[in-house]
């Protein structure tokens, strides 16, 4: 494994409040990374430094094995760099159907092959197969997005994701709203497709921070508090008097 993204000594103020503090992080590919903290502890703040939407003052973000700085990028630049982000509420087409989306994700991708290959429909149908039976929606392909379930039009947000094959995926809170089954299904979906790609995930939910069952890193006042896994940062004395000192 070698290590994707690597964030160094990186600090961002906003109005006097320093979100970010001295933050360092690094993250293998492939690999399942938790992100856990309070409030305010940086989670969101984190992956906007990442995508380009808030720019540190400073700090480095580098990226894949030719360690690009992502800092010099614009948000649409580390997209298609392979960083792919999930927000929390989902964002599908509501008036498309699930295959519809899906095939419009394929159509944003971009890389050198993509323009070849842009117009074989067979390949296309095939890769919309695969992502549909990755993400349990085959046989809601015809179905209108806005139809969907809450978890479902989550999964959906993931797969348009994947289609656009990221090497790194952000994905925040993705258990929110969700039925137990539902968040069975996310567990697994993540657990998969972090076998070929980094993947972190910024949760509240302890429940489901123990079934993604991967390396945890506990944010506080804008850096990093314990790394580990979840039994090991739960029992760590600062990460308890955090949590429940709130």
């Amino acid at each position: 494994m070698s290590t994707l993204l690597e964030v160094s000594g990186v600090s961002v103020t906003f109005d006097g409040f320093r979100a970010i503090n001295n933050l360092s992080i690094q993250i293998a590919e492939p690999e399942l990374r938790a992100v856990i903290g309070p409030n305010g502890a940086g989670k969101t703040t984190f992956m906007d430094i990442v995508t380009g939407k808030t720019r540190p003052d400073e700090g480095r973000v580098i990226f894949g094995e030719k360690s690009v700085s992502l800092l010099g990028m614009t948000e649409s630049q580390i997209a298609q760099a392979g960083v792919g982000r999930k927000f929390q509420k989902p964002t599908v087409f509501e008036a498309q159907t699930v295959h519809e989306n899906i095939v419009m994700a394929l159509r944003n991708k971009r890389g050198p092959l993509d323009v070849l290959f842009g117009g074989k429909a067979t390949n296309r149908e095939a890769r919309v197969r695969e992502i549909s039976d990755e993400i349990g929606l085959t046989d809601a392909l015809d179905q209108q997005s806005g139809a969907l379930s809450h978890g479902q039009k989550q999964w959906l947000e993931i797969g348009m994701l994947l289609a656009q094959d990221p090497r790194l995926l952000l994905v925040d809170e993705p258990a929110a709203g969700m039925t137990p089954a539902e968040r069975e299904h996310t567990t697994d979906l993540l657990v998969r497709a972090a076998k070929t790609r980094a993947v972190v995930v910024v949760e509240h939910d302890m429940e489901f921070v123990r079934r993604l069952n991967c390396k945890v890193t506990v944010l506080h006042e804008g850096s990093v508090l314990a790394e580990g896994s979840l039994d090991h940062v739960t029992k760590n004395k600062d990460v308890v008097d955090v949590y429940l000192g709130r």
